[in-house]
């Protein structure tokens, strides 16, 4: 499971080396000026600060991915959930939908991509075939309202899901398609069972959920809860399978429970810091992005950006 990490070995130094260079340094001293002394000090001393610590972690640019990792703006039940925990039982809330104030979220965090430049450059959206990721999924990242003149089928049709949302185009953005590895913690609670898929075609009729291999919801159970350590093998195997894909950066809009176990997974070899800063918890709409490295070669991309140097194909023509 290590093909995704994206953090290289510590780098190994042994104390006495160390030391050597100190009485080297200290020796030429007596040679150099005073601002040459205080460079070599402060050089020695980061050199030994730095012995034995973790280090940045090196790869070549093909074996890695940048994904932009969203959690669906506010649905029914993060409303009814924060009151009271025992509303997440409740099957008033199966499947539940985002709220006016999660449109609001959704339409905050695509003006940032727009602005920032990320939205240009997003190959791929993933999505949880949930309602509220994918009204979070088409909101960001689909192709806006209709105008005149737009013949595309629609990513969400008018008013899905509780909601006074006009139809979003699917022009002028990349492709959709539903995953089920990316879904939230599996079992008990009715806002984190789907709906089926034949219902799903006709409200999101431009998403592809060809990769969803059953119409009704059999991962879901009323009675058996999933396990954390289970989430943590979905999210690997769903990271594994973005490396197996062509484009090298994709959106994932997916939710709280399965990001934030699936990102605890990573990140023991990193300073603490660093460590905090993967393993923190997502707010509504929030988008993080991260790199995957492929250090198993499970994908099989090949070098788009290199040049192989040497001599160049073909004769020998003889110089003057």
């Amino acid at each position: 499971m290590s093909s995704t990490s994206c953090f290289g070995p510590a780098l190994s130094s042994s104390h006495s080396s160390v030391r050597s260079a100190l009485s080297f340094r200290a020796h030429r001293l007596t040679h150099l000026s005073r601002n040459s002394r205080n460079s070599v000090i402060r050089c020695a001393l980061f050199s030994k600060d730095m012995a034995g610590t973790p280090d940045s972690g090196l790869y070549p640019l093909h074996r890695c991915k940048i994904l932009h990792l969203v959690r669906h703006g506010q649905g029914y039940h993060n409303v009814a959930g924060e009151k009271d925990f025992e509303a997440y039982m409740s099957p008033e809330f199966l499947d539940a939908s985002l709220t006016p104030l999660g449109w609001e979220q959704v339409s905050n965090l695509r003006k940032h991509i727009g602005n920032n430049g990320i939205a240009s450059r997003i190959e791929l959206v993933v999505t949880s075939p949930l309602m509220r990721t994918m009204q979070t999924a088409v909101g960001v990242f689909g192709g806006g309202g209709y105008i005149d003149g737009d013949s595309s089928p629609p990513l969400m049709v008018a008013g899905t899901g509780k909601s006074s949302q006009d139809a979003i185009s699917s022009s002028n953005c990349p492709p959709f398609v539903a995953v089920e590895w990316c879904r939230e913690h599996l079992g008990v609670h009715p806002c984190d069972k789907r709906r089926s898929i034949s219902e799903y075609l006709h409200l999101f009729p431009a998403i592809d959920f060809s990769m969803v291999e059953t119409d009704e919801d059999v991962l879901w159970k009323p009675d058996v809860r999933e396990k954390i350590e289970e989430i943590v093998v979905r999210g690997r195997a769903f990271l594994n399978w973005l490396l197996t894909r062509k484009e090298k950066e994709i959106a994932v809009v997916s939710h709280s429970g399965f990001l934030t176990h699936t990102l605890e997974s990573f990140g023991t070899d990193c300073n603490p810091l660093v460590r905090s800063e993967i393993h923190k918890g997502f707010a509504n709409c929030e988008l993080r992005s991260v790199v995957i490295t492929d250090r198993s070669a499970i994908g099989n991309n090949l070098p788009t950006k290199d040049f192989p140097g040497g001599i160049p194909p073909g004769p020998d023509v003889p110089s003057d």
